[in-house]
């Protein structure tokens, strides 16, 4: 199987810190990864690049089958060619329902000028009503986004990604400031979307984590420490010692 994402030799350094260093890294077109390490260990740089944020000095980072070069593209081609980012803190438009803004998501797929006259079809209705069931918020439709829990507006800009169709999707810290029951849920949908699709997690929590059960890799000081399962990963006297054995 050929690899969806795949990044090759890539560093960057930043005021003379280097942030990532020979960074390699690939992922399949089905496949839920998480990333985890120490703080400073560039996840966040690593998510930049793939987004077209951080130019790197040096690497390749390929997508697709046609092995295209993302650093070839904007940040808004990279995002129409099927990269979607979540980030850590939710950004929906709280004075909108929830059908809005799915709305909103899928009107900014269609280009500047089509949107001018746009006006949501029935068959945008159905997907904006088959989107909000698919994040578990087919009763929320109605309400305003800024009523919505924490989790709840995590969903919906997870929603709003998918509008777009994604070919994968990095999310950051999903489950922090999240509900036990929120947690859950958030669970079992990036193992349900990763059927479809890539989904790389950027996360803290050990435990969160663990539900996940997928394939980890474990960054530090810009590099790809250790990489397999959470039990393997975690029994690395390397991890465990510049990550797990802190605090």
């Amino acid at each position: 199987m050929s690899a969806l994402l795949e990044v090759s030799g890539v560093s960057v350094t930043f005021d003379g810190f280097r942030a990532i260093n020979n960074l390699s890294f690939s992922i399949g077109p089905a496949e839920l990864r998480a990333i985890i390490g120490p703080n400073g260990a560039g996840k966040t740089t690593f998510m930049d690049i793939v987004t077209g944020k951080t130019r790197p000095d040096q690497g390749a980072v390929l997508w697709g089958d046609r092995a295209i070069s993302l650093l070839s593209l904007s940040e808004a081609q990279i995002a129409r060619a099927g990269i979607g980012r979540k980030f850590q803190r939710p950004t929906v438009f709280e004075d909108q329902s929830v059908t809005e803004n799915l709305i909103m998501a899928l009107k900014a797929n269609r280009g500047p000028f089509a949107v001018l006259g746009w006006r949501p079809r029935a068959a945008d209705m159905d997907r904006v009503a088959a989107l909000a069931n698919e994040v578990g918020l087919a009763d929320a439709l109605p309400r305003k986004a800024g009523e919505l829990s924490h989790g709840q507006k995590q969903w919906l800009e997870i929603g709003m990604l998918l509008a777009q169709e994604p070919k994968l999707l990095l999310v950051d810290e999903p489950a922090a400031g999240m509900t036990l029951a929120e947690r859950e849920h958030t669970t079992r949908l990036l193992v349900d979307l990763a059927r479809t699709r890539a989904v790389v997690v950027v996360e803290h929590d050990m435990e969160f984590v663990r539900r996940l059960n997928c394939k980890v890799t474990v960054l530090h000081e810009g590099s790809v420490l250790a990489e397999g399962s959470l039990d393997h990963v975690t029994q690395n006297p390397d991890v465990i010692d510049v990550y797990l054995g802190r605090g």
